[in-house]
């Protein structure tokens, strides 16, 4: 079959097959990756390892329906912290609220999918006043709540807004999601992910949307390298080849309790937010 080639017969109701294989589509290329369609899955070249590898088709995509939320001087930038469930998004909302509400005036939304658990932590920890968190139950993976329909968010963030003081920055935590959960750019300016060395060093190369596209990427509890057996150098190494440019700050809330260098990034934001 000559190269590039793209060999297809249809089947008894119209779908496409290949080699008389209902559903199938066989692509030929001379070089690079040999990628063949069977149905929904698409077989991609072999791993590093050798491993027979399988993706789904189409890839699954979310696309973001809201226009991109303006920046308006005189309001609040609104900041989403997203990550893993254990990564340590709670104990890094609570630290920047202990390290800025004496600088700034701060308000929190916290998403959890059935309880109040991390707004309940914020404020047995007494970093905020009771009147400052707001707590939403999704009900449902969190990320619905963060990107597919971002309604009781932004009703919880127009409330804090109404009953409190101007506010200088608003932190939305979601609940504990996977790699591909990002906020939609209607509800935050900017978005934190946070994952955590317990994980393994494998994390920033498994990518996603979370570690590949958000303004900050927190790798957190750098204390526990040792314990697991992570290597912080091949973690800074593949979240560099999946973020390019964009920052990644290691850090370690237990050695450093206030969050200085993603406190410091915050103010940063927030100088640019008011300009």
């Amino acid at each position: 079959m000559p190269a590039n080639e793209l060999h297809v017969n249809h089947d008894d109701d119209g779908g496409m097959a290949a080699g008389g294989a209902p559903g199938a589509v066989h692509h030929h290329e001379p070089a690079g990756p040999h990628v063949h369609e069977h149905g929904m899955l698409v077989e991609l070249e072999d791993s590093r390892e050798g491993a027979t590898t399988r993706r789904a088709a189409p890839d699954h995509v979310h696309f973001d329906q809201q226009d991109a939320l303006p920046r308006v001087p005189k309001r609040a930038l609104r900041i989403g912290i997203g990550g893993p469930v254990g990564s340590g998004k709670t104990a890094l909302v609570s630290a920047l609220c202990r390290t800025l509400s004496p600088e700034l005036e701060l308000a929190v939304v916290t998403n959890d999918i059935y309880t109040t658990e991390d707004a309940d932590f914020l404020l047995r920890n007494g970093v905020l006043p009771a009147e400052r968190v707001t707590a939403v139950e999704t009900g449902a993976c969190p990320h619905t709540a963060i990107r597919d329909d971002i309604s009781t968010n932004l009703e919880a963030i127009e409330e804090l807004e109404e009953k409190l003081p101007p506010l200088d920055l608003v932190l939305v935590e979601s609940g504990g999601d996977n790699l591909t959960a990002t906020f939609s750019r209607g509800l935050v300016h900017c978005q934190i992910f946070v994952i955590d060395v317990a994980g393994g060093d494998k994390v920033p190369r498994k990518g996603g949307p979370g570690i590949s596209t958000s303004d900050l990427l927190v790798i957190n509890k750098t204390d526990l390298a040792s314990r697991v057996g992570a290597d912080l150098g091949v973690m800074a190494r593949d979240a560099r080849a999946k973020r390019g440019e964009l920052p990644v700050l290691f850090t370690s809330l237990t050695e450093e309790p206030s969050a200085a260098t993603v406190a410091a990034w915050v103010r940063e934001r927030l100088e640019d937010h008011r300009r």
